[in-house]
């Protein structure tokens, strides 16, 4: 995929997330464009993996790339910038979990931000209620 379909794909993700969820962020962003495995994130979260870039299948600049994208489209839609903390899964000491083989504290916030439609997210929880 070359970046002018990549920015394509992903601002229709963003669109789309952003309507499904009421928020957007890299991780699943990452999966829908199978850049991510299920397997592999699952095995991330658990703490098998010790960073979350070695196991996307997609070169350092690819990822870059979609943080901008997904912040750029973010911005476009007026959403919330919001860090969010991924912390271990399953049994023992949760400690916070990495995405970047360099563990950079600005390259960490990239990864870890969600960007969040306030409204959207009230009317979802809403129509969750009335069902």
């Amino acid at each position: 995929m070359n970046n002018a379909d990549l920015d394509k794909e992903v601002k229709r993700l963003v669109h789309s997330n952003r309507y499904e969820k009421g928020y957007v962020c890299s991780v699943d962003i990452f999966l829908q464009l199978d850049y991510l495995t299920k397997k592999d994130y699952e095995d991330w979260r658990f703490g098998r993996i010790d960073y979350l870039e070695r196991v996307c299948k997609a070169n350092l600049s690819i990822l870059t790339l979609i943080n901008k994208l997904i912040r750029k489209y973010s911005t476009e839609l007026d959403l919330k910038s919001s860090w969010t903390g991924y912390n271990k899964y399953g049994k023992g000491v949760k400690h916070q979990l990495r995405f970047s083989k360099s563990g950079d504290r600005t390259i960490e916030e990239k990864y870890a931000t969600h960007y969040i439609d306030k409204n959207r997210m009230i009317e979802l929880k809403e129509k969750k209620v009335s069902m």
